[in-house]
C-alpha cells in the first residue's frame, strides 16, 4: 500500500525536488521529511502516542485528600541539658579498676573534654571523674537501699532465682571483661531489672583477680545484692519493692574516656635492694619455671592464693602472661602488687617476675 502511494506521488516529489534545488537545500532530507509528514502520519504504526498532560493541580482530581503529616516533634518531650543524677557516687569509666587515692602524674588529653558530651551533664569532668556536686547522707542512701530490697529472701526463693538465671543460657546476661564494673553498666543493669528480677553478670579477665572487689562494687553502686557467687558467675538481685519507673538517672559515657598517665610500676632499683641485687632477682626469675600460665580473657580466681603458697618456699616467682597482653599483664602486676602483696621487679616478653620483699618491710 505504501510503495503505491509512493509511485503516484513520484512526478510531485520530482517537480518538487527540481524547485528545491534552486534554494540548495539538500533533496534526502526533504524525502524524508515530506516521507514522514506525508505517510507516516496516516499509518498507524506509525503515529506519534500523544501524552496527556498531568493536571497542574492534582488535589482538584484526587478524591482522597492526603492531610499533612502532623510535626511529632512537638509533642515528643524535649532533653533538657545538662541532666541532673542524684546518684550519690563521683563518675568514673571503671569503678572497679581505678584507685581514687592514686593521682595521675598527666593526661593524654584535657580534662575539658567529657565523656559525657558538651553540655550534657552538671557535673564537671576532671580527667578520671565526674565529683557529686552536693555533700551525700550515706545513712539517708542506706535507708533507701534497704526500702528496696525489702525483706530478705528465703531459701526456697534463692534457690528459685538461682535456677531460674544461673545457666548459660539465660538472656539476662552482662558481660563483665578487663574494664571491670564500668559506669554504662550500671544502666545496662537497671535496663534487665525493668523485666526480671536478677541479672547474671559473667566475670573474665583481669577483673576475676579480686572478686571480692567487683561484688561490693556492683551492689554499691547499682543498690541490688549479690544472691549467688560460683567462681567468675554472679547473680545480683534488685530487690522486692524495686520499681522500674522510678529507677535512678544515669547519663551515658559517649565514649571511652583516655586513660590518664600514672608513675611507673617496675623501678630501676626495687626497694629494698641495691642495683646488684635487683639485677640477680631478675635474672633468677627469668631462669626459673613459671609458677602458673595464665591465658587471654581468662578466670584468674585463684591466681592470687597460689602466688601466696608458692611464696612460702621461693622468694622470686615468674607467671607467664603469653597471649595476654602488655596492657593486661601491667593490670595482673597492679593487682598482684596490692592483694598478695609483692613487688613486681620485671615484665618482659609477656612474662611477670614479682619478688615477695623482705619480712621487715
Amino acid at each position: 500500500m505504501m510503495f503505491l502511494e509512493l509511485v503516484f506521488s513520484t512526478p510531485l516529489l520530482m517537480l518538487t525536488l527540481i524547485s528545491r534545488r534552486r534554494h540548495h537545500l539538500p533533496p534526502v532530507i526533504f524525502i524524508s521529511r515530506q516521507l514522514t509528514s506525508s505517510h507516516f502520519e496516516d499509518d498507524p504504526p506509525f503515529s506519534p502516542i500523544l501524552k496527556t498532560p498531568k493536571p497542574q493541580n492534582q488535589e482538584t482530581h484526587n478524591p482522597k485528600k492526603k492531610k499533612p503529616k502532623e510535626d511529632g516533634s512537638k509533642n515528643k518531650p524535649q532533653n533538657l541539658f545538662p541532666v541532673k543524677s542524684d546518684l550519690p557516687f563521683d563518675f568514673r569509666y571503671s569503678y572497679s579498676e581505678t584507685n581514687p587515692s592514686v593521682e595521675p602524674i598527666g593526661y593524654r588529653e584535657t580534662p575539658k573534654f567529657s565523656p559525657f558530651g558538651p553540655g550534657r551533664l552538671d557535673r564537671k569532668w576532671t580527667g578520671t571523674a565526674a565529683p557529686s556536686q552536693q555533700a551525700v547522707d550515706m545513712s539517708k542512701v542506706e535507708e533507701e537501699r534497704v526500702a528496696i530490697l525489702g525483706e530478705p529472701l528465703s531459701e526456697d526463693e534463692v534457690s528459685e532465682l538461682v535456677e531460674r538465671y544461673r545457666h548459660s543460657d539465660c538472656s539476662r546476661q552482662i558481660n563483665l571483661g578487663k574494664g571491670g564494673v564500668t559506669h554504662n553498666m550500671i544502666d545496662d543493669i537497671h535496663n534487665h531489672w525493668k523485666k526480671a528480677e536478677a541479672v547474671r553478670i559473667k566475670c573474665l579477665g583481669v577483673p576475676t583477680l579480686d572478686m571480692d572487689n567487683v561484688c561490693f562494687h556492683l551492689e554499691d553502686k547499682s543498690g541490688g545484692k549479690i544472691i549467688y557467687r560460683q567462681k567468675n558467675i554472679l547473680l545480683l538481685y534488685r530487690g522486692r519493692n524495686y520499681n522500674p519507673k522510678d529507677g535512678p538517672v544515669i547519663p551515658l559515657m559517649l565514649w571511652k574516656p583516655y586513660p590518664p598517665i600514672y608513675p611507673k610500676l617496675i623501678k630501676n632499683v626495687a626497694d629494698g635492694l641495691t642495683f646488684e641485687e635487683t639485677k640477680e632477682m631478675r635474672n633468677r626469675g627469668l631462669n626459673s619455671p613459671p609458677v602458673m600460665k595464665l591465658t587471654r580473657n581468662g578466670v584468674y580466681v585463684n591466681v592470687v592464693e597460689n602466688v601466696r603458697e608458692a611464696f612460702e618456699n621461693e622468694e622470686v616467682l615468674r607467671i607467664d602472661c603469653a597471649h595476654v597482653g602488655m596492657s593486661d599483664c601491667k593490670r595482673i602486676a597492679v593487682k598482684l602488687r596490692d592483694l598478695v602483696p609483692c613487688v613486681p621487679i620485671l615484665y618482659k616478653d609477656e612474662q611477670i617476675i614479682i619478688w615477695r620483699r623482705k619480712k621487715s618491710m
